[in-house]
């Protein structure tokens, strides 16, 4: 079976499923950003460390609208023993919902399953998807590695001022930064660029703060 991914700036692919908090689709989360992310299995151990890490940063997702939905191929009565399991060994709750797939329905429609890596499983896969359901950025680990989920917060927000502002960001911008300012596409707008007060290293390049 060939893989369908998923590509940028398209509408995220549709799901209506049933999670640990009840049944989820996309269009609930219209109107805010989501951070979908696929995990290989419950009660493994790189994925018990992300989830612990994500439940705990949740507070701060929250604070730049933005949900978090988790999903693997099990059952929610296995998802619903894990964090019980997270709850009593590591003393965290996870506050989002994870997806039952054991159909693999979105797994497939995401691309999160990859022969190279397993038939059966769900390689470690995120998706962040914005307030109008358009998927804006994709990252794929291998299974024996965890996600920062520090960074994946740190995308949420830039992609968020780019929206806001009209802007890009540099390498590990973070909010009070100076953000970059789009080139000019014309001759005559590079000639006045340097001119407009922004802090410039040469035409194509140049910042200026947001505040």
């Amino acid at each position: 079976m060939d893989i369908q991914y998923p590509r940028l700036n398209e509408t995220a692919p549709n799901f209506d499923c049933k999670t640990t908090h009840g049944n989820r689709k996309l269009s609930d989360y219209k109107g805010k950003w989501l951070v979908l992310f696929s995990h290989p299995a419950d009660f493994t151990p790189v994925c018990t460390t992300e989830f612990i890490a994500f439940s705990k940063s949740y507070p701060e997702f929250k604070k730049i609208d933005c949900e978090l939905l988790g999903l693997s191929i099990d059952s929610n009565y296995s998802h619903i023993a894990w964090v019980q399991n997270i709850k009593d060994k590591f003393d965290v709750d996870v506050p989002f919902p994870i997806i039952e797939d054991i159909s693999m329905s979105v797994a497939n429609s995401y691309g999160m399953v990859q022969p190279g890596s397993s038939t059966t499983a769900a390689v470690r896969a995120l998706f962040v998807i914005d307030d109008k359901n358009v998927l804006r950025a994709m990252i794929y680990y291998p299974m024996t590695n965890g996600r920062s989920i520090a960074e994946i917060l740190r995308l949420v927000k830039a992609l968020q001022t780019t929206d806001k502002h009209s802007v890009a960001t540099p390498e590990n911008w973070s909010e009070g930064q100076k953000v970059i300012v789009p080139p000019p596409t014309t001759v005559a707008a590079a000639k006045a660029r340097l001119n407009e007060g922004y802090d410039c290293a040469d035409w194509y390049f140049c910042q200026k703060d947001l505040t």
